[in-house]
């Protein structure tokens, strides 16, 4: 505890003894940090003390220490600096995804085990999220896969595994038959032919899965269409079954409890309601440093609690409560034992029926955290925010990005006003991916007044920079998002009010360092949203300078176009044709890559694909 104190001293924080939270006849466990939310009037000289209730005041010439959302999917998490606040990805969701594309699809679901037994055993009302994903899957058309791991020694599945076995498990659970299969690769075409929901042998047994073995993967997810990661509690391990898959899946989305406890996890670090204090159980606070820091820079006071071997006593609850009755908002996260009935022993009982109360009567928002406050406090009580692994909060707190949760496609976390981006927000839109320098939209916009037009770019300096001359030229119909749009294409255009028309995709490259990166950016989920969104009649403007990736994006159109995107006939237009690539691109306005390699005389190939209104007797081929 020392070593864990020293931490706040040497980051220039200082320490006073606040009177009011002080018994000198005694050591106490609890250690208050106080900042400006609570009465500074009996704060007495800076005083450092072993075993005492301390005062925090607010840190000096330092900036909040809030995790950052990382731009890369990373095995090993890092810390971050803590300058930017972006606390978790906005990733896409299962409620977001549309329902209508998962008829017929296999889906993959990642279920939290601990979570369905639970539900089995107790009929958790918590519970009910993971259940409403596998059951909405279902009904919408999916044919379902179940993947989790369970250890038959753990106690909360010992007696299950004993009485029948886990299919039969879920099936009382769920209230629909679940179908036992072993990982082989003929799992897929189970699926597709079975009616039922099927789950694959428990993943705890192969060593590939902790190993997050890319091989292992590739079999798993073999002919599955969609990864729904419901297992928010192994968001902070990197798994084969989390992370790996998602590579292999055209769309990895997060399920209805996943969803949910990441919305409490971004609850955490909300500061609206004040004061918000948080109580904090468990050892190892040294290791926890980088938490704490942060802990104390979005909260109004830290308690800690229930450190070995001092344990708490009436007196020490007495004050807490003391505390707990001026707050607002409470934190409660590690190991300290207590209830809400009378039946149950100790003191810690009155902390909690405290804490219950001031819930009900001072409408206190309260999040548990851990396994300990949250089953002993659900037991009879329902109303709370609860998130049951502590040690993904932990690692959140430090600000390390938590790998199952990097791993799922992102989604365009905010609504566009667009009639505060284009003086006419009805016009046809022109979107490019992957816009760059922008010199391909500037041109179209100056050239085609009676279009919009939007770039999407991953690289946030050129965005910027893009912005900055639509700034300058006072340019109303053009404009740039930074984004990953082959994720989130859907979430932004399906919210443009007049009709896409064309979409161009030129030269992609995300690294022009690592040429295997070049068809990284069209992929299914891309090609599914551009197939569904473009106008009849749209056009799509296909081109790169290697062959082998315009071949590839060609396939992949035709794969993936839902019938809908056709290849259009060379005999339209023959003369710009040669072999099967335009000899010209077809608008006059060059991207700055196209015109780079033009200048060194190398080739382009080009094709323009079609979204015809009719299909049958036209002059399109696929």
């Amino acid at each position: 505890m020392n070593q864990a104190l020293d931490i706040f001293r040497s980051s220039g924080y200082c320490f006073s003894r606040n009177p009011v939270f002080l018994n000198s006849s005694r050591n106490s466990p609890a250690f208050l940090l106080h900042k400006q939310n609570f009465p500074q009037e009996h704060l007495a000289a800076p005083l450092f003390e072993k075993y005492r209730r301390l005062v925090c005041s607010k840190r000096v010439n330092s900036k909040p220490f809030i995790p950052t959302e990382s731009n890369s999917l990373c095995v090993e998490a890092e810390t971050c600096d803590g300058a930017d606040f972006s606390a978790v990805p906005h990733v896409q969701t299962l409620r977001e995804f549309p329902k209508e594309e998962l008829s017929e699809k296999v889906v993959m679901v990642r279920f939290d085990s601990k979570l369905l037994f639970q539900q089995l055993q107790e009929r958790k009302i918590q519970c009910e999220n993971a259940v409403s994903t596998i059951k909405y899957l279902h009904e919408a058309g999916a044919k379902v896969i179940l993947i989790s791991s369970w250890d038959a020694d753990d106690e909360n599945t010992m007696k299950i595994v004993r009485a029948e076995s886990i299919a039969g498990a879920l099936s009382s659970v769920l209230q629909v038959k679940v179908v036992p299969v072993k990982l082989v690769t003929t799992h897929i075409h189970s699926a597709k032919q079975e009616s039922n929901i099927i789950l694959l042998e428990n993943l705890f047994q192969f060593k590939e899965e902790p190993a997050n073995c890319k091989g292992f993967a590739r079999l798993l997810s073999s002919g599955v269409d969609i990864f729904v990661n419901d297992a928010f509690s192994q968001s902070h391990r990197v798994l084969a079954s989390t992370v790996a898959i998602s590579r292999f899946c055209y769309a990895s989305i997060a399920g209805f409890h996943f969803e949910a406890v990441l919305s409490q996890l971004k609850n955490i670090t909300k500061t609206s309601q004040k004061p918000y204090v948080a109580i904090i159980g468990g050892g190892n606070l040294v290791e926890k440093a980088a938490a704490l820091r942060l802990l104390v820079s979005i909260c109004d006071g830290l308690v800690f609690v229930g450190w070995q071997p001092v344990d708490l006593g009436p007196e020490s609850l007495e004050e807490i409560a003391s505390l707990v009755s001026k707050c607002k908002k409470i934190l409660w996260i590690g190991p300290v034992r207590f209830g809400l009935s009378h039946s149950d022993a100790g003191e810690a009982s009155r902390l909690g029926a405290v804490v219950d109360r001031l819930r009900s009567q001072n409408n206190l928002e309260t999040i548990l955290v851990g396994k300990v406050a949250c089953t002993t406090v659900l037991g009879s009580n329902l109303n709370y925010s609860v998130i049951e692994n502590a040690s993904v909060v932990w690692e959140f707190l430090k600000g390390r990005s938590l790998p199952g949760l990097m791993a799922l496609d992102r989604s365009y976390p905010f609504d566009i006003k667009w009639d505060g981006v284009y003086d006419d927000p009805t016009r046809p839109l022109v979107v490019d991916v992957g816009s760059g320098n922008g010199l391909f939209l500037f041109g179209m916009a100056k050239k085609t007044k009676d279009l919009n037009f939007l770039g999407l770019e991953i690289n946030g300096k050129l965005v910027n920079r893009c912005l900055e001359r639509v700034l300058q030229t006072g340019m109303k119909n053009g404009y740039f998002i930074r984004t990953n749009a082959t994720s989130t294409f859907r979430s932004i255009i399906s919210s443009y009010p007049g009709e896409l028309v064309l979409v161009s995709i030129q030269c992609p490259n995300p690294d022009f360092n690592k040429p295997e990166h070049r068809w990284e950016m069209v992929q299914r989920s891309l090609i599914e949203a551009i197939a569904d969104l473009l106008a009849l009649d749209g056009k799509v403007f296909l081109q790169s300078d290697i062959e082998g990736v315009a071949i590839r994006m060609k396939s992949e159109f035709v794969k993936y176009g839902k019938g809908k995107i056709m290849v259009m006939d060379e005999s339209e237009d023959a003369s710009c044709y040669q072999r099967q690539w335009l000899n010209e691109n077809p608008f006059g306005v060059r991207s700055d890559w196209e015109q780079h390699v033009l200048d060194r005389g190398a080739n382009m190939y080009r094709l323009l694909l079609s979204k015809p209104a009719i299909i049958a007797g036209s002059t399109c081929r696929g």
